[in-house]
């Protein structure tokens, strides 16, 4: 791992004044990222297609070196981008098995700022905003709530961090990321799906894809354009909430602001900005970003149990 020292120019676009280069750390780190997940079953069983969202998402921050996939037994893969641009893969068997292995090994390397800074366009400074005509039909679903609210509770618990109108943006949403972590306790989930927002706000406590899945809903429920993030977590000193590891499958989100475009919040973690994540799938739901689903045909008490390994290196 190194840091590299580099100077850029930061501020607001409403800011025309000329300013001096401001020195920010990136950090430049070659990861390892190695998923497995078994499944297996009493009796052998007919397996169906299986959906594999494993590729890290190529960007400026993030170059991928390398991405394999491996599936036991042997299946037919397909590779596919979906409409976000996730690269997808279906793979499809032909014969029945009493277990399924699918091990993905990537290797990439990550340059981001550990405190990056926003370039906001003059118009998004202070909230309530507008999106352009243009902004508002591309983000289409992502401005819409997923998820019942026909009382407005969430709403009503996201207004209550709006400090005047208007208030500052970046503030807002930063404050929102960290009212969901104060509100809510982590708890990790071994079982599948995800809770409502509701659900989870009554409760108190949920795992990263709730923490997630709240924020965005708020997020959305302000008028924001929001969108679930899953990949994964970089934990080396341990310190990150969500990973007792070195490393672990991780659910965030991101919010689109004018100028500086999609914003990255760990609202489990109260960090803004991707220096330690690593993002797969970009969704409107977090059904829709699942690392593997599939089925399998068999009786009913064929499933035995399933296990996933992660093990993200250095």
């Amino acid at each position: 791992m190194r840091y590299v020292r580099v100077a850029r120019h930061g501020g607001l676009i409403a800011d025309l004044r000329r300013r001096p280069p401001l020195t920010i750390e990136v950090l430049l780190i070659t990861l390892r990222i190695h998923h497995r997940t078994s499944y297996r079953y009493h009796k052998p069983v007919s397996l169906g297609p299986h959906r594999l969202m494993l590729r890290p998402r190529e960007s400026r921050d993030l170059r991928l070196i390398s991405s394999d996939v491996t599936i036991t037994p042997a299946a037919a893969v397909t590779w596919a981008h979906d409409v976000f641009g996730n690269s997808v893969a279906t793979a499809r068997f032909q014969t029945t098995a009493s277990s399924l292995v699918i091990n993905s090994v990537a290797e990439l390397q990550l340059n981001a700022s550990a405190w990056p800074i926003f370039d906001v366009a003059a118009t998004a400074i202070f909230y309530p905003f507008q999106y352009s005509d243009d902004e508002w039909t591309d983000l289409g679903a992502l401005t819409v709530q997923q998820y019942p609210d026909p009382a407005r509770r969430l709403q009503g618990w996201a207004q209550a961090f709006v400090g005047g109108n208007p208030t500052d943006t970046l503030a807002l949403l930063k404050d929102l990321s960290a009212g969901v972590s104060a509100w809510i306790r982590y708890q990790s989930r071994e079982d599948e799906g995800v809770q409502s927002p509701i659900q989870t706000l009554d409760r108190g406590w949920g795992s990263c894809r709730d923490f997630a899945v709240v924020f965005v809903e708020a997020a959305r429920s302000l008028g924001f354009g929001a969108r679930i993030v899953s990949g994964y977590l970089y934990n080396p000193d341990r310190k990150a909430v969500g990973s007792g590891d070195a490393g672990s499958t991780h659910a965030w989100a991101e919010v689109y602001v004018p100028g500086a475009g999609w914003i990255t919040f760990d609202p489990t973690n109260r960090s803004v900005g991707g220096f330690n994540l690593i993002p797969v799938a970009v969704a409107r739901d977090i059904r829709l970003a699942m690392p593997v689903a599939g089925s399998f045909v068999g009786m009913t008490d064929a499933f035995l149990d399933m296990s996933v390994e992660v093990l993200v290196t250095s």
